[in-house]
């Protein structure tokens, strides 16, 4: 598919930050690729959508299912300029009820799919023009009622740390979009707010590239 401007690919794209990215590089002119669990999600982000997107579904935990729907855009739209990797899952736990299955089970939504989502296309975007390659994190600070949501979005920063340094020289650059508070509509933390700062990282140079670049206050985090 040819568009005088690149694809979007958004991975985790629900009805909050993922929506309100792919709206507003869709009104941007960018064709659009979406990526989420529940087929009822695709059709109502579809239906926000102009035309040239598409949607494909997959669990971001099952890596052939990932990389297949992946893949699956990346033939109907072309390699991505910009890939948004917004799937987590939130709930609240501590230390000391945590079992190993569920952190397991947490830990790859929060980042094995980010890594296996990088892996996929990374070397595509580095063989082609580059691009930006964009995680969003939270937990700016680590919250003991919230540990395996803290234990994720630290693991991301790191990826993000990783990806950037491992990437920079051939054009792709790599970060997280720590959002430090409650993600609502009509709030501070309004999900067509936040997608501004997706936009503004796409445009953003090498020169003053950053690797997190944090949306509100952290001391939100704790409220």
């Amino acid at each position: 598919m040819s568009s005088s401007k690149g694809s979007v690919l958004v991975v985790g794209a629900g009805p909050g930050i993922g929506r309100s990215v792919a709206r507003r590089f869709a009104a941007a002119g960018h064709p659009v690729g979406v990526i989420a669990r529940s087929p009822s999600t695709i059709d109502a982000l579809l239906g926000d959508l102009p035309d040239t997107a598409a949607g494909a579904r997959a669990d971001v935990a099952d890596d052939s299912a990932l990389r297949s729907a992946v893949a699956g855009l990346v033939d109907r739209l072309g390699v991505p300029e910009l890939v948004v990797y917004n799937a987590g899952v939130i709930r609240t736990d501590t230390v000391g009820d945590l079992d190993v299955r569920t952190l397991l089970d947490t830990y790859a939504v929060n980042v094995a799919g980010a890594v296996v989502t990088a892996a996929t296309l990374l070397p595509r975007m580095r063989a082609q023009r580059g691009g930006r390659f964009l995680l969003t994190a939270g937990m700016p600070h680590p919250l003991p009622e919230l540990t395996s949501l803290s234990l994720g979005k630290a693991g991301l920063r790191t990826l993000a740390e990783l990806l950037d340094s491992g990437h920079l020289d051939h054009g792709v650059r790599c970060a997280t979009v720590t959002v430090c508070g409650p993600v609502a509509p009509n709030t501070r933390y309004d999900p067509d707010l936040i997608a501004e700062t997706y936009e503004q990282m796409h445009r953003r140079s090498d020169t003053e590239w950053v690797t997190d670049v944090r949306f509100g206050d952290p001391a939100d985090a704790a409220g």
